[in-house]
């Protein structure tokens, strides 16, 4: 089983200068997928995990594999991070079951060469809403000054009947950073 991906959507960021200029410009990056909800129009769904367990390591791999491209290689990733918004036809489960799974977090950490638990954010939402993808260090995930958090917006997302699933990665701590 593939997901039925509407389009994959990416955001970057580089910034060089943040009340004072950095000593190395600070990169990140969310690449997310709008597919299809599997449960749409199916009513509860007692167990999600047999379409989770096609779909999560798929959806894991074609987001990080895009993301850590982006970002140049696993050497240049030093946090990450995972989010879902599932269109109001769908239940907040059905985000949450996606991303919170080892199937869908392993290939993100073989990706960046990571070992830390993925931290992550799901939520139901209308089209257009924020979607607010959390970060942390990609081997020790209680290294504060790697928190953060990055907004982004599409605007005919998540329909109804959608889900948003998204991986972003940064390449070190939030500008600044200083706990």
């Amino acid at each position: 089983m593939q997901p039925e991906i509407r389009k994959i959507c990416t955001f970057q960021e580089e910034i060089r200068w943040d009340h004072r200029p950095l000593a190395k410009p600070f990169r990140h990056v969310i690449v997310t997928a709008v597919i299809k909800n599997p449960w749409a129009g199916t009513g509860f769904v007692e167990d999600l995990a047999p379409v989770v367990n096609k779909l999560s390591p798929v959806l894991g791999t074609l987001l990080s594999d895009r993301a850590v491209e982006i970002m140049g290689g696993p050497k240049n990733v030093e946090a990450f991070g995972k989010a879902a918004a599932v269109g109001v036809g769908g239940e907040y489960e059905h985000a949450n079951a996606l991303i919170h799974t080892v199937l869908f977090g392993d290939p993100c950490r073989r990706a960046i060469e990571g070992t830390a638990w993925m931290v992550g954010n799901q939520k139901m939402s209308p089209a257009g809403m924020t979607l607010e993808l959390p970060m942390a260090h990609k081997h020790d995930a209680k290294l504060q000054n790697y928190y953060h958090t990055i907004s982004i917006l599409i605007q005919d997302a998540p329909l109804a009947d959608e889900i948003i699933v998204g991986v972003g990665m940064a390449s070190g701590t939030r500008p600044n950073g200083r706990l």
